[in-house]
C-alpha cells in the first residue's frame, strides 16, 4: 500500500507534532557488533575499514540506502550469495577486536 501525503495533508497536521524532540544519539563508546546496524559499523573509521576489506563496494552500492539499517545477517539472505557465513565471521572477529 502507498501513502501518499499532499501539501493540504501535511499541512493539517496538528503542530505538536512538529515539537518533537529528535531522538538521543547513541553512547559514543557503544560496541559494535555483528548485530549493529551495517550504517552504525560504517559511521566509525576501523568498523568502515573492515566492512571495505571484506565486502569491496557495499558502501556505495545503489541499494546502500535501503539496507543501511540492517545488520549484516539480516541482509544476508537478500545477498544472493555475496554475504557468505565465513565473511560474517571474519568481520565479527574483527569487530570483537575494536571493543
Amino acid at each position: 500500500m502507498k501513502f501518499l501525503f499532499t501539501a493540504a495533508a501535511l499541512l493539517a497536521m496538528p503542530l505538536a507534532a512538529s515539537a518533537q524532540t529528535a531522538p538521543a544519539p547513541a553512547p559514543a563508546a557503544a560496541k559494535l557488533t555483528i548485530d549493529s546496524s551495517i550504517e552504525t559499523i560504517a559511521a566509525n573509521p576501523k568498523g568502515k575499514a573492515i566492512l571495505d576489506a571484506q565486502f569491496p563496494g557495499m558502501l556505495a552500492h545503489e541499494s546502500y540506502p535501503m539496507f543501511k539499517g540492517m545488520s549484516l545477517k539480516q541482509v544476508q539472505p537478500y545477498a544472493q550469495g555475496r554475504i557468505t557465513d565465513e565473511q560474517v565471521a571474519k568481520v565479527a572477529a574483527e569487530l570483537a577486536k575494536l571493543n
